[in-house]
C-alpha cells in the first residue's frame, strides 16, 4: 500500500513530465501554466488510493488520475474568469496573464485534454470510466449554473444550497473514487460505497471551507476571512442565519446584504457577531459531524481490510481538521 504522500509526488512528478507538444504554443502555454500551480491533487489522489486498495500497479492509472487533475484545473480556470478573480494559489489567474479569450480556449483545451487522458484508461472499463466522467463534468455544471442563480437570490433553503454543493464539489469527488476503485477491480458494490464516501466527504469539505471562510485563522487558511460576508455569497453560514434569526437579528442582516456602501472590517465584524448570537457557528459543525459521519460509515461497509482503509480514514481527517 502507498501512503497519500507518496501517492501525492507520484501524480506530482508525471504532471511535471507532461509534454504539449502540438502548436500553437499559445493555447498550451497557459494550460501547462495552471497545471505548474500545484495545489493539493486531492481528487487524482483519492483515484489512485480507491484504485490501492485492490491493485499495486498505479502506474497503469496514473492517466486517468492525470485526466481528474486536469478537468478540475480546466473548472478552476473558467471559475477564475467568470469571478473575476486575479489569483490563484498564489499566482496570477490565467485571465489576468493572458486574457478572457486565452482563458476559455485554453479552458477548452483542458477539457479535451482530460477526456483524451481518461480514455487512456484499460480498455476492459473504458466504456463504464466515460460514462461516469461525462455525468460528472455535466453535473459540475449544474452545480455551477445553481450557484451563479444563487447569487441573485434571497430565498435559498438548505436543502438547495447542499444540493448544489453536492453537484458542484462532491461529485468530482465521488466519481475520482469510484473510477479508481472500478479500475483497481472493485466489486459494484464497494465502488459504490466509495462514490457514497467521496459524496459525503465533498459536501462536509465544502461545508469546513464555508466555516473556515468565517471562523478560521487567515494565517493558516490561506486566504482572507470574511471573503463571503463581503460579497453576500450564499452559504450555509448565511442561509442558516436568515433561517434561524429573530425579528432584530433579521433586520440587521437584511441591512448587511445586499449594502452598497460600507467598510469591510465592520460588514464582517457585524455579520460574524450576528452569526455568534443566532448560533450559526454550531449549526454549522454540527452538519460537518453529520456528514462526516455518513462518509465514514460508507468507507467502513467497503469489503476490504480494515488497515487497508487507513489512508483514506487518514486523509479525510487531514481534510476535516484542516485550518488551510
Amino acid at each position: 500500500m502507498f501512503t497519500a504522500s507518496e501517492l501525492l509526488e507520484r501524480i506530482n512528478s508525471h504532471i511535471a513530465e507532461l509534454q504539449f507538444v502540438r502548436t500553437p504554443q499559445g493555447l498550451y502555454a497557459p494550460v501547462t501554466y495552471v497545471l505548474s500551480m500545484g495545489g493539493k491533487r486531492i481528487r487524482p489522489v483519492l483515484m489512485l488510493m480507491a484504485y490501492n486498495l485492490y491493485r499495486e500497479d498505479i502506474t497503469r492509472v496514473l492517466n486517468p488520475a492525470t485526466a481528474i487533475e486536469v478537468y478540475h484545473n480546466y473548472t478552476l480556470l473558467h471559475d477564475d474568469l467568470m469571478d473575476r478573480a486575479d489569483r490563484r494559489r498564489g499566482k496570477e489567474t490565467v485571465h489576468k496573464v493572458w486574457n478572457d479569450n486565452a482563458a476559455i480556449l485554453s479552458g477548452d483545451a483542458m477539457l479535451v485534454l482530460a477526456y483524451q487522458f481518461m480514455a487512456q484508461c484499460p480498455v476492459e472499463h473504458l466504456k463504464e470510466v466515460m460514462d461516469i466522467f461525462s455525468l460528472t463534468a455535466l453535473e459540475i455544471c449544474e452545480g455551477q449554473q445553481l450557484d451563479m442563480e444563487f447569487e441573485h437570490r434571497n430565498d435559498v433553503k438548505t436543502e438547495e444550497y447542499l444540493e448544489m454543493i453536492r453537484l458542484k464539489t462532491s461529485v468530482l469527488l465521488a466519481a475520482s473514487l469510484k473510477i479508481g476503485a472500478l479500475l483497481g477491480g472493485a466489486s459494484s458494490e464497494d465502488a459504490e460505497q466509495l462514490y457514497d464516501f467521496g459524496m459525503n466527504l465533498g459536501v462536509a469539505f465544502q461545508l469546513k471551507d464555508d466555516f473556515l471562510d468565517v471562523y478560521g485563522d487567515a494565517a493558516v487558511f490561506g486566504k482572507n476571512i470574511g471573503g463571503d460576508i463581503l460579497c453576500d455569497k450564499k452559504t450555509y453560514m448565511l442561509i442558516k442565519a436568515f433561517e434561524h434569526a429573530d425579528a432584530g437579528q433579521l433586520d440587521c442582516l437584511n441591512a448587511w446584504v445586499g449594502a452598497v456602501s460600507f467598510n469591510p472590517e465592520e460588514k464582517i465584524a457585524a455579520v460574524t457577531e450576528l452569526y455568534d448570537r443566532i448560533g450559526v457557528k454550531e449549526l454549522c459543525e454540527k452538519k460537518m459531524e453529520e456528514y462526516s459521519e455518513r462518509a465514514m460509515e460508507s468507507l467502513l461497509a467497503v469489503k476490504v481490510a480494515d488497515e487497508k482503509k487507513e489512508e483514506l480514514k487518514n486523509l479525510m481527517a487531514n481534510l476535516m481538521h484542516r485550518e488551510v
